[in-house]
């Protein structure tokens, strides 16, 4: 079975499709085939990355195994904890920033926090990190504490610090600089002797200049793995396309058709799920302080709620969230920190979402959360959050296409918690089906990105069966080693 559990792809109803993870001895002992005439088995040979994520709600590590001989990508483990439960800061320590809730974070807390759950992961997964591992890519969608967009980058090395402590050397995250670095039985699948990395990922190349927004890397990572996740469907979501990232905070690119390498003309912002986070803590069924609507999802409330009434709260909801294209007059937009002035200059469309200015009526979210829970039930509160979420896609787009920065004929993508849960993924494609070429839905975007993002580093594309380039396509290798002057 592939990696991509829950995975949607466009039709008269989204389509699911599951798996199940499996450790590495299991998954190499399934896929060895038959090569020959006298059956004698071809080992296949697996590149093994894990995906270190701090989010505002989850921390995870995904383990994921690429097949090497045929780009196929499989889950090896998921492990997933509560960011709400990363200890306390001790004395002497610094606060660097904080998750969207308050949770506050020091380097020392966050490094402790994710060794211990990489090596869980490893563990289940049967993973030795010296002989089976052969890559880690840190990201965090905690954005919205911070003072500057820069600052990010703390967490990101505090990511780094918590595998380090545990024995993983720096060489496993840093891109190799020629095939000799790599370990012998990856060198034959590598092209670094062709191309080299150059900083575009899956052919789209970052913005230009200073650092727009915080959580740029969030949308480099989702659009990427949303690329990666629609290989397991028959949707090609390459250039020109759109991703949405529907965590606890919102993340994005608007992508055009340059070529080779398509460039990110539009950046999405603010918060996701952040607003259905919000309503939760409004029922008795989660902590007020740190509860989450994770806490109280179950698919059984899916068909249960009055839609009607859902619609018309939804409708309730939307009258505190602030959508649109951010004002080049404020440094922080949806509690995220921006730069308008570099995101102008760059030619880059930023959008955000907001409740109140910059959250500051989360808590009129939460008395509405209330409101609906005791008045309509909590089934009608779910179905609430599917609309709620479902509107927030539909004006984010429609400022995108009022500035005309969609190009015509993109695919829409759409990952995190808070876009494909329950019946979004169906509202969602009410909207976009007349609007786009395609949507595809995919979970655990931002941990597919950094799987991919670890093959890009080190040039092992698949020439066969490319996940970059422009749709209906072929490789762009050739125009890429003409673009860096090692083609004709």
């Amino acid at each position: 079975m592939s990696f991509f559990s829950n995975l949607f792809k466009r039709g008269p109803k989204p389509i699911i499709a599951h798996s199940q993870p499996q450790d590495l001895a299991t998954l190499k002992a399934s896929t060895n085939r038959p090569q020959s005439a006298a059956y004698q088995v071809k080992e296949d040979v697996y590149y093994v990355t894990a995906s270190v994520e701090l989010g505002n709600t989850t921390t995870k590590c995904v383990l994921t195994a690429t097949n090497l001989n045929n780009s196929e990508c499989y889950l090896l483990n998921k492990t997933v904890r509560m960011t709400r439960d990363i200890r306390a800061p001790k004395p002497g320590e610094q606060v660097f920033g904080k998750t969207v809730w308050g949770i506050e974070l020091t380097k020392e807390a966050v490094a402790e926090m994710i060794g211990e759950t990489v090596l869980q992961s490893l563990k289940k997964a049967g993973v030795d990190k010296d002989e089976d591992l052969d890559f880690v890519v840190r990201s965090t969608g905690v954005t919205a504490g911070f003072a500057t967009a820069e600052e990010a980058g703390q967490l990101v090395i505090a990511l780094a610090d918590g595998c380090l402590d545990i024995g993983i050397p720096p060489k496993k995250m840093s891109p190799a600089m020629s095939p000799q670095q790599l370990p012998e039985r990856l060198q034959k699948f590598t092209l670094l002797d062709n191309v080299i990395f150059d900083g575009a990922v899956v052919s789209v190349k970052p913005p230009k200049g200073k650092q727009q927004t915080a959580n740029e890397m969030e949308g480099e990572l989702v659009t990427a793995g949303i690329k990666l996740g629609s290989k397991w469907t028959d949707v090609d979501y390459r250039n020109p396309c759109v991703s949405l990232d529907f965590g606890s905070t919102l993340a994005g690119r608007i992508v055009n058709d340059d070529r080779p390498y398509a460039n990110t003309v539009g950046n999405f912002l603010g918060l996701a799920g952040v607003v259905s986070d919000s309503l939760a803590k409004g029922t008795d069924k989660v902590d007020p302080k740190n509860g989450a609507a994770l806490d109280l999802y179950d698919p059984k409330l899916d068909k249960k709620g009055d839609k009607d009434k859902a619609k018309a709260n939804a409708d309730k909801v939307h009258k505190l969230i602030d959508i649109r294209k951010v004002p080049s007059d404020v440094d922080r937009f949806g509690t995220v920190p921006i730069n308008p002035q570099a995101a102008e200059e760059a030619g880059t469309l930023l959008i955000g979402c907001d409740v109140g200015v910059n959250g500051d009526k989360l808590q009129d979210l939460m008395n509405l959360g209330h409101e609906i829970y005791e008045n309509d039930g909590l089934a009608t509160l779910v179905a609430t959050m599917d609309y709620v979420s479902a509107n927030i896609v539909y004006r984010t787009l429609d400022v995108a296409f009022a500035e005309n920065a969609i190009t015509e004929d993109s695919v829409l993508g759409i990952t995190g918690r808070a876009g494909i849960t329950g019946r979004k993924p169906e509202l969602i494609l009410e909207y976009s089906e007349d609007k786009f070429a395609n949507t595809v839905f995919v979970e655990d975007g931002l941990a597919l990105g950094s799987a991919i993002m670890a093959r890009c580093m080190n040039s092992m594309g698949t020439t066969k069966n490319p996940i970059g380039g422009h749709q209906g396509g072929n490789c762009i290798l050739g125009k890429r080693m003409k673009l860096q002057g090692k083609g004709k």
